[in-house]
């Protein structure tokens, strides 16, 4: 079914509607670290079943669960929404009460509006809309809506941990991609260092180890990687990255510093594996004669996300191409330096994946007076609306061949 035709399956959608959806969305607040994505599981539950679809919780931790929002269908292979509740935190420089949203010149400011409460809005209206609509669907459309996306995965690593209750055949996260369709999404993942020396006094430094030199020369092959990975840039991803973030370390000046740490950013390319950078990372360490002779090095991962990448020919890409088109945008096909919960999707359940929402991330997400484009978010309902009835319509379906894992006993639909 062409995206033009899928659109006689969309029912009208009242801008008002929308509009009071996104702020109480931002009203509801989310900040991480620091608050819970309670209030806002709330509101979308509270909508979903007003407007006749299916909505279950389940708790991550306290105070925080992840949201399940479905609209039946057929036995098929469906289209899985993927977003977050939380929101990073306010910060200094807001000119107005930042989850007091308000609505100025075409645009909704608040903190959470662009990353990510008015994505949420969308697709929670589009899916509305076909239900509204008596949509036809050769399987169903689920929004799973996940906790702690801004620090530590936590809900989207129980959503792998627990399986999906359908099978799908493509992914859309709803982040701000300013409506292009994003096909390729780097990952990023936190590593800490911790490097032990011997103590002395100053006056007599050879007695010592000093941790924070060790530190200094770990510095130096972080740079120097840096250099070898931006000789190989990726067309749509640049390269990879690494970034030290933090540093601490020793007991006072006129010690010699018995420990340091360190913390780097690691952005990781499709199909790299974390595990194997920090191996790597240890191993260059150890060759370069860092440590030994009183000084130890360890090194841990303490978060990951991985990376993913979608063929541009694939149907979920021509379909959203396809739907935004119709539904008035123009668009473009490329890549994401940033990361997204996207890429546990597309590695754990194989599930061709690709990010398309509202909002503009450089300029707006984590930003005071974070705002969204009223017409965007409208632009992109009615987009995530055709490009589900193009792609599970009675013309339509994306690749059955991706690969995805039994689903457990009990969750097979």
């Amino acid at each position: 079914m062409a995206a033009t035709a899928a659109g006689a399956a969309i029912a009208p959608i009242d801008r008002d509607e929308l509009t009071a959806l996104t702020i109480a969305l931002v009203n509801a607040g989310g900040e991480n670290p620091g608050g819970t994505e309670q209030a806002t599981a709330e509101v979308l539950v509270s909508e979903a079943r007003r407007r006749g679809l299916e909505a279950s919780t389940r708790e991550v931790e306290p105070g925080r669960p992840n949201v399940f929002i479905t609209l039946p269908g057929g036995d098929g292979e469906g289209v899985l929404f993927l977003g977050h509740s939380d929101v990073v935190p306010v910060g200094e420089g807001w000119d107005r009460e930042p989850f007091d949203a308000h609505v100025a010149g075409g645009r909704l400011f608040g903190r959470g509006a662009t990353d990510m409460k008015g994505g949420l809005a969308a697709v929670l209206t589009a899916m509305a809309s076909l239900h509204d609509a008596g949509a036809r669907l050769s399987g169903p459309v689920t929004l799973a809506c996940t906790v702690d996306e801004e620090e530590t995965g936590a809900g989207i690593r129980a959503v792998v941990a627990g399986g999906l209750d359908h099978r799908y055949s493509a992914c859309v996260v709803a982040e701000p991609t300013d409506l292009e369709t994003v096909i390729a999404c780097r990952g990023d993942s936190y590593l800490e260092i911790e490097v032990t020396g011997r103590a002395a006094h100053s006056g007599r430094p050879s007695d010592g180890r000093n941790a924070i030199d060790a530190a200094v020369r770990i510095c130096n092959l972080i740079t120097a990687d840096q250099e070898r990975l931006s000789a190989e840039p990726d067309p749509l991803l640049g390269h990879a990255t690494w970034n030290t973030g933090m540093i601490s370390g020793g007991r006072g000046t006129s010690m010699v510093a018995p420990d340091a740490h360190l913390w780097l950013d690691r952005r990781l390319m499709p199909g790299e594996d974390t595990e194997r950078i920090r191996e790597d990372l240890l191993e260059r360490i150890k060759e370069a004669g860092i440590v030994g002779d009183g000084i130890t090095v360890s090194a841990r991962t303490t978060m990951e996300m991985p990376g993913f990448r979608t063929e541009p020919d694939h149907p979920l890409v021509a379909a959203a191409t396809a739907s935004l088109a119709a539904a008035g945008v123009e668009t473009r096909v490329t890549g994401w330096t940033a990361s997204c919960d996207g890429g546990f999707i597309s590695r754990d359940f194989g599930i061709p994946t690709i990010v398309l929402g509202p909002g503009e991330l450089n300029d707006q997400a984590h930003q005071p007076n974070e705002s969204v484009r009223l017409s965007e978010i409208e632009a992109a309902t009615r987009a995530y609306a055709m490009l589900v009835t193009t792609l599970l319509g009675p013309d339509g379906g994306a690749s059955r061949s991706a690969r995805q894992d039994p689903l457990p006993e009990g969750e097979r639909s």
